[in-house]
């Protein structure tokens, strides 16, 4: 395992990149997932950070988990936009970059992201060709129950933190507005019952990359609260949250999705 950390400005980026052996294939290359942890913008949630980085890495991924700028106590008036964002194409850079050191393919990153985790992946997805070019662009994306839109559906409190009392910026961050052709294929999953991001913030983002002809899955599983992670009783214990098996398979789903778009992991 190679294990690093890594600091772009005020974002600190942990890999957990699998070492390479000769008795399996010494100059093996792998795609790569950079988890954007999500917490409304105002924290990152260590339940959606290590945990699913091994949990990817047991289906022979790298992954790296990107701890970006976020808004405590929403001291910021004005909101954090764009730092977050240029954050992740800053690390979705650097590992393209060093691909070669993190054995990883340059051509197989994917960004992977939580609520507004979830928010800032799409950003990227997006936003690439403003906040870097090509350098910065992944070349998928999965998001999870993510924070899309800024309108009657929005969750409020995420919009709050990334822009503050920037109002013009509202119809910007309204991330079903902003998908092109260009966007990268995209693995959607969230879950009817969705206490907190309604579903249909899914189902916008997923309607716009049909209407511009983008790759993409979605999966809304009947049942579910907000910001169940892996689902399982190793990211549920801390806070006293009901394990969800009914969502127990979405990183194998994510994974053949992930198959399908770059033809393999390694």
């Amino acid at each position: 395992m190679i294990y690093r950390e890594i600091s772009l400005g005020k974002a600190l980026l942990r890999t957990y990149v699998l070492s390479n052996y000769k008795d399996i294939d010494i100059g093996r290359r792998r795609a790569m997932i950079v988890i954007c942890p999500g917490g409304g913008y105002h924290f990152c949630s260590e339940r959606e950070a290590e945990s699913v980085a091994i949990r990817f890495n047991s289906m022979g991924y790298n992954a790296c988990v990107l701890y970006y700028t976020v808004n405590e106590g929403c001291s910021e008036k004005g909101g954090i936009y764009p730092l977050p964002q240029q954050e992740l194409a800053s690390a979705v850079k650097w590992v393209r970059e060093n691909a070669a050191e993190l054995n990883t393919d340059p051509a197989k990153i994917a960004v992977l992201g939580f609520s507004a985790g979830g928010h800032l992946a799409a950003s990227l997805g997006v936003f690439w060709k403003e906040l870097g070019g090509a350098k910065c662009r992944p070349d998928a994306m999965v998001l999870c129950y993510p924070v899309i839109t800024s309108g009657p559906l929005a969750h409020r409190g995420s919009i709050a933190n990334l822009i503050g009392d920037r109002e013009e910026l509202l119809e910007k961050v309204s991330l079903e507005k902003q998908v092109s052709p260009d966007t990268p294929p995209t693995f959607i999953w969230t879950t009817r019952t969705d206490n907190a991001v309604p579903y249909e913030n899914s189902t916008m983002f997923k309607l716009a990359l049909d209407a511009c002809g983008v790759q993409n899955e979605i999966h809304i599983y009947p049942v579910g609260r907000h910001g169940l992670s892996l689902g399982t009783e190793e990211v549920m214990g801390a806070r006293h949250m009901e394990t969800c098996p009914e969502v127990y398979d979405w990183p194998e789903r994510a994974d053949a999705f992930l198959v399908k778009v770059f033809g393999s992991r390694f």
